[in-house]
Protein backbone atom coordinates (compact mmCIF):
# COMPACT_ATOMS: atom_id res chain seq x y z
CA UNK A 1 0.00 0.00 0.00
CA UNK A 2 1.30 3.45 -0.90
CA UNK A 3 2.43 5.71 1.95
CA UNK A 4 1.05 9.19 2.57
CA UNK A 5 4.25 10.61 1.11
CA UNK A 6 4.02 8.44 -2.02
CA UNK A 7 0.43 9.53 -2.61
CA UNK A 8 1.45 13.17 -2.16
CA UNK A 9 4.26 12.67 -4.67
CA UNK A 10 2.01 10.94 -7.21
CA UNK A 11 -0.60 13.70 -7.10
CA UNK A 12 1.88 16.57 -7.29
CA UNK A 13 4.12 14.85 -9.86
CA UNK A 14 1.24 14.21 -12.25
CA UNK A 15 0.21 17.86 -12.11
CA UNK A 16 3.78 19.12 -12.53
CA UNK A 17 4.61 16.70 -15.34
CA UNK A 18 1.62 17.95 -17.32
CA UNK A 19 2.69 21.56 -16.79
CA UNK A 20 6.26 20.82 -17.86
CA UNK A 21 5.19 18.81 -20.93
CA UNK A 22 2.87 21.59 -22.08
CA UNK A 23 5.52 24.27 -21.61
CA UNK A 24 8.21 22.23 -23.39
CA UNK A 25 5.83 21.76 -26.30
CA UNK A 26 5.30 25.51 -26.53
CA UNK A 27 9.01 26.30 -26.19
CA UNK A 28 9.89 24.04 -29.12
CA UNK A 29 7.40 25.47 -31.61
CA UNK A 30 10.22 27.29 -33.36
CA UNK A 31 9.89 30.07 -35.94
CA UNK A 32 10.61 29.48 -39.61
CA UNK A 33 14.36 30.00 -39.14
CA UNK A 34 14.82 26.57 -37.57
CA UNK A 35 15.46 23.79 -40.12
CA UNK A 36 12.66 21.22 -40.06
CA UNK A 37 15.00 18.30 -39.38
CA UNK A 38 16.49 20.09 -36.37
CA UNK A 39 13.06 20.86 -34.92
CA UNK A 40 11.96 17.26 -35.44
CA UNK A 41 15.10 15.87 -33.82
CA UNK A 42 14.73 18.14 -30.79
CA UNK A 43 11.06 17.37 -30.29
CA UNK A 44 11.62 13.63 -30.85
CA UNK A 45 13.94 13.51 -27.85
CA UNK A 46 12.56 16.27 -25.63
CA UNK A 47 8.86 15.45 -25.89
CA UNK A 48 9.17 11.67 -25.57
CA UNK A 49 7.70 9.95 -22.53
CA UNK A 50 10.30 10.82 -19.92
CA UNK A 51 9.72 10.72 -16.17
CA UNK A 52 10.56 14.47 -15.86
CA UNK A 53 12.13 13.87 -12.45
CA UNK A 54 14.55 16.78 -12.69
CA UNK A 55 12.04 19.48 -13.62
CA UNK A 56 9.59 18.05 -11.09
CA UNK A 57 12.34 18.46 -8.48
CA UNK A 58 12.62 22.18 -9.32
CA UNK A 59 8.90 22.64 -8.75
CA UNK A 60 8.76 20.45 -5.64
CA UNK A 61 11.72 22.25 -4.06
CA UNK A 62 10.04 25.62 -4.49
CA UNK A 63 6.83 24.19 -3.05
CA UNK A 64 8.72 22.70 -0.07
CA UNK A 65 10.14 26.15 0.64
CA UNK A 66 6.65 27.60 0.71
CA UNK A 67 6.52 29.43 -2.59
CA UNK A 68 5.47 28.73 -6.16
CA UNK A 69 6.16 31.29 -8.88
CA UNK A 70 5.84 31.40 -12.64
CA UNK A 71 9.63 31.55 -12.94
CA UNK A 72 9.94 28.08 -11.40
CA UNK A 73 8.33 26.44 -14.46
CA UNK A 74 10.80 28.18 -16.77
CA UNK A 75 13.73 26.96 -14.67
CA UNK A 76 12.25 23.46 -14.65
CA UNK A 77 12.10 23.43 -18.47
CA UNK A 78 15.68 24.69 -18.71
CA UNK A 79 16.84 21.79 -16.52
CA UNK A 80 14.97 19.28 -18.67
CA UNK A 81 16.51 20.74 -21.83
CA UNK A 82 20.00 20.24 -20.46
CA UNK A 83 19.16 16.75 -19.26
CA UNK A 84 17.79 15.80 -22.69
CA UNK A 85 20.81 17.29 -24.49
CA UNK A 86 23.04 15.15 -22.27
CA UNK A 87 21.03 12.03 -23.11
CA UNK A 88 21.21 12.70 -26.86
CA UNK A 89 24.99 13.05 -26.68
CA UNK A 90 25.39 10.19 -24.18
CA UNK A 91 23.61 7.83 -26.60
CA UNK A 92 25.97 8.58 -29.51
CA UNK A 93 28.21 5.81 -30.88
CA UNK A 94 31.29 7.63 -29.58
CA UNK A 95 29.85 7.59 -26.06
CA UNK A 96 27.51 4.83 -24.79
CA UNK A 97 26.29 3.78 -28.26
CA UNK A 98 22.62 3.26 -27.38
CA UNK A 99 19.85 2.67 -29.89
CA UNK A 100 16.85 2.99 -27.54
CA UNK A 101 15.86 5.80 -25.18
CA UNK A 102 12.55 6.35 -23.37
CA UNK A 103 11.08 3.51 -25.40
CA UNK A 104 11.94 5.13 -28.75
CA UNK A 105 14.89 4.91 -31.15
CA UNK A 106 17.62 7.30 -30.04
CA UNK A 107 17.99 10.64 -31.77
CA UNK A 108 21.02 9.65 -33.84
CA UNK A 109 19.34 6.39 -34.88
CA UNK A 110 16.52 8.38 -36.48
CA UNK A 111 18.17 11.60 -37.64
CA UNK A 112 21.85 10.69 -37.98
CA UNK A 113 24.81 11.51 -35.75
CA UNK A 114 25.40 15.03 -37.05
CA UNK A 115 21.80 16.13 -36.53
CA UNK A 116 21.72 14.49 -33.09
CA UNK A 117 24.83 16.42 -32.03
CA UNK A 118 23.32 19.66 -33.32
CA UNK A 119 19.98 18.97 -31.62
CA UNK A 120 21.83 18.56 -28.33
CA UNK A 121 23.79 21.76 -28.97
CA UNK A 122 20.57 23.67 -29.67
CA UNK A 123 18.91 22.40 -26.48
CA UNK A 124 21.92 23.37 -24.38
CA UNK A 125 21.82 26.90 -25.78
CA UNK A 126 18.05 27.19 -25.44
CA UNK A 127 18.19 26.17 -21.78
CA UNK A 128 20.08 29.35 -20.99
CA UNK A 129 17.84 31.42 -23.25
CA UNK A 130 14.85 30.15 -21.26
CA UNK A 131 16.33 30.64 -17.80
CA UNK A 132 17.71 34.10 -18.60
CA UNK A 133 14.22 35.24 -19.65
CA UNK A 134 12.33 33.88 -16.63
CA UNK A 135 10.19 36.42 -14.77
CA UNK A 136 12.28 36.91 -11.65
CA UNK A 137 14.50 39.62 -10.14
CA UNK A 138 17.82 40.08 -11.96
CA UNK A 139 19.90 38.76 -9.08
CA UNK A 140 17.83 35.55 -9.00
CA UNK A 141 18.17 35.10 -12.77
CA UNK A 142 21.94 35.60 -12.61
CA UNK A 143 22.40 33.20 -9.70
CA UNK A 144 20.24 30.53 -11.33
CA UNK A 145 22.13 30.88 -14.62
CA UNK A 146 25.47 30.52 -12.83
CA UNK A 147 24.32 27.50 -10.84
CA UNK A 148 22.95 25.76 -13.93
CA UNK A 149 26.08 26.48 -15.98
CA UNK A 150 28.33 25.09 -13.24
CA UNK A 151 26.21 21.93 -12.87
CA UNK A 152 26.29 21.30 -16.63
CA UNK A 153 29.99 22.06 -17.05
CA UNK A 154 33.39 20.44 -16.99
CA UNK A 155 33.64 19.94 -13.24
CA UNK A 156 30.18 18.39 -12.93
CA UNK A 157 27.95 16.79 -15.61
CA UNK A 158 30.44 16.84 -18.48
CA UNK A 159 33.41 16.07 -16.26
CA UNK A 160 31.60 13.10 -14.77
CA UNK A 161 30.88 11.78 -18.26
CA UNK A 162 34.55 12.13 -19.26
CA UNK A 163 35.73 10.27 -16.17
CA UNK A 164 33.05 7.62 -16.67
CA UNK A 165 34.38 6.90 -20.16
CA UNK A 166 38.00 6.89 -18.96
CA UNK A 167 37.24 4.58 -16.02
CA UNK A 168 35.82 1.68 -18.03
CA UNK A 169 39.13 -0.16 -17.75
CA UNK A 170 40.40 0.96 -14.35
CA UNK A 171 37.66 1.80 -11.85
CA UNK A 172 37.73 -0.40 -8.75
CA UNK A 173 36.51 1.43 -5.61
CA UNK A 174 33.17 2.69 -4.33
CA UNK A 175 34.71 6.13 -3.75
CA UNK A 176 35.76 6.39 -7.40
CA UNK A 177 32.38 5.18 -8.63
CA UNK A 178 30.43 7.62 -6.48
CA UNK A 179 32.74 10.50 -7.37
CA UNK A 180 31.75 9.99 -11.02
CA UNK A 181 28.05 9.61 -10.35
CA UNK A 182 27.89 12.59 -8.00
CA UNK A 183 28.81 14.60 -11.10
CA UNK A 184 27.39 12.67 -14.05
CA UNK A 185 23.99 11.99 -12.44
CA UNK A 186 23.86 13.86 -9.16
CA UNK A 187 24.81 17.33 -10.39
CA UNK A 188 21.54 17.82 -12.27
CA UNK A 189 19.45 16.52 -9.36
CA UNK A 190 21.20 18.90 -6.99
CA UNK A 191 20.94 21.95 -9.23
CA UNK A 192 17.26 21.26 -9.91
CA UNK A 193 16.56 21.42 -6.18
CA UNK A 194 18.81 24.43 -5.64
CA UNK A 195 17.10 26.38 -8.43
CA UNK A 196 13.69 25.76 -6.88
CA UNK A 197 14.98 26.94 -3.53
CA UNK A 198 16.71 30.02 -4.95
CA UNK A 199 13.62 31.15 -6.86
CA UNK A 200 11.50 30.58 -3.74
CA UNK A 201 13.95 32.76 -1.76
CA UNK A 202 14.76 29.88 0.58
CA UNK A 203 17.15 30.30 3.48
CA UNK A 204 20.73 29.01 3.32
CA UNK A 205 19.71 26.20 5.69
CA UNK A 206 16.88 25.15 3.40
CA UNK A 207 19.07 25.18 0.29
CA UNK A 208 21.73 23.14 2.07
CA UNK A 209 19.05 20.62 3.07
CA UNK A 210 17.81 20.41 -0.53
CA UNK A 211 21.37 20.03 -1.79
CA UNK A 212 22.10 17.15 0.59
CA UNK A 213 18.82 15.49 -0.36
CA UNK A 214 19.75 15.83 -4.05
CA UNK A 215 23.22 14.38 -3.51
CA UNK A 216 21.97 11.26 -1.72
CA UNK A 217 18.94 10.80 -3.96
CA UNK A 218 21.09 11.21 -7.09
CA UNK A 219 23.42 8.44 -5.96
CA UNK A 220 20.47 6.21 -5.08
CA UNK A 221 19.00 6.85 -8.52
CA UNK A 222 22.23 5.63 -10.11
CA UNK A 223 22.28 2.51 -7.93
CA UNK A 224 18.75 1.62 -9.03
CA UNK A 225 19.66 2.48 -12.63
CA UNK A 226 22.55 0.01 -12.45
CA UNK A 227 20.28 -2.62 -10.93
CA UNK A 228 17.76 -2.11 -13.74
CA UNK A 229 20.52 -2.41 -16.34
CA UNK A 230 21.61 -5.65 -14.69
CA UNK A 231 18.21 -7.31 -14.35
CA UNK A 232 15.46 -4.94 -15.51
CA UNK A 233 12.85 -5.53 -18.20
CA UNK A 234 13.94 -3.70 -21.37
CA UNK A 235 10.40 -2.82 -22.38
CA UNK A 236 9.63 -1.28 -18.99
CA UNK A 237 13.00 0.44 -18.65
CA UNK A 238 12.67 1.96 -22.13
CA UNK A 239 16.30 1.41 -23.10
CA UNK A 240 18.61 -1.49 -23.83
CA UNK A 241 19.59 -3.40 -20.69
CA UNK A 242 22.77 -5.38 -20.00
CA UNK A 243 24.88 -2.91 -21.99
CA UNK A 244 27.10 -1.92 -19.05
CA UNK A 245 27.96 -5.57 -18.38
CA UNK A 246 28.66 -6.12 -22.09
CA UNK A 247 31.12 -3.21 -22.10
CA UNK A 248 32.88 -4.33 -18.93
CA UNK A 249 31.80 -1.16 -17.19
CA UNK A 250 31.96 -1.15 -13.39
CA UNK A 251 28.57 -0.66 -11.75
CA UNK A 252 27.19 -0.87 -8.24
CA UNK A 253 26.08 -4.52 -8.69
CA UNK A 254 29.45 -5.33 -10.24
CA UNK A 255 31.29 -3.77 -7.31
CA UNK A 256 29.00 -4.54 -4.36
CA UNK A 257 26.74 -7.33 -5.61
CA UNK A 258 22.96 -7.18 -5.96
CA UNK A 259 21.98 -7.39 -2.29
CA UNK A 260 24.55 -4.87 -1.06
CA UNK A 261 23.60 -2.49 -3.87
CA UNK A 262 19.99 -2.58 -2.74
CA UNK A 263 21.07 -1.91 0.84
CA UNK A 264 23.24 0.98 -0.36
CA UNK A 265 20.30 2.51 -2.23
CA UNK A 266 18.02 2.15 0.83
CA UNK A 267 20.62 3.80 3.09
CA UNK A 268 21.07 6.71 0.66
CA UNK A 269 17.31 7.26 0.44
CA UNK A 270 17.05 7.26 4.24
CA UNK A 271 19.79 9.91 4.40
CA UNK A 272 18.03 11.95 1.71
CA UNK A 273 14.75 11.97 3.62
CA UNK A 274 16.43 12.85 6.90
CA UNK A 275 18.15 15.83 5.25
CA UNK A 276 14.85 17.57 4.46
CA UNK A 277 13.07 17.04 7.77
CA UNK A 278 13.59 20.77 8.40
CA UNK A 279 11.16 21.44 5.53
CA UNK A 280 8.27 19.50 7.10
CA UNK A 281 5.37 19.27 6.45
CA UNK A 282 5.79 20.61 2.90
CA UNK A 283 8.53 18.07 2.23
CA UNK A 284 6.13 15.12 1.85
CA UNK A 285 6.18 15.00 -2.00
CA UNK A 286 9.99 14.98 -1.93
CA UNK A 287 9.97 12.08 0.53
CA UNK A 288 7.54 10.26 -1.75
CA UNK A 289 9.77 10.91 -4.75
CA UNK A 290 12.73 9.42 -2.88
CA UNK A 291 10.66 6.32 -2.13
CA UNK A 292 9.71 6.12 -5.81
CA UNK A 293 13.39 6.21 -6.81
CA UNK A 294 14.12 3.32 -4.45
CA UNK A 295 11.26 1.18 -5.77
CA UNK A 296 11.24 2.15 -9.45
CA UNK A 297 11.16 -0.45 -12.20
CA UNK A 298 11.94 1.85 -15.13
Amino acid sequence: MATTEQLAFQDVAAEYKQQVDQQLDQLTRYPAGSPAVLTEAIRHSLLSAGKRLRPILVLMAARACGQQQEAVLEAACAVEMIHTYSLIHDDLPAMDDDDLRRGLPTCHAVYGEANAILAGDALLAQAFEVISAMPAPAEVVVRCSQELAAAAGGCQLVGGQVDDLAAEQGLRTLEQLESIHRRKTGAMFRVALRLGGIIARASDEQITALDTYGDRMGLAFQVTDDLLDHAGDEQQVGKRTGKDLDRGKLTYPGLLGIDQSRLRAADLIQQACQAIECLAPLHQPLVGLAQFVLERDR
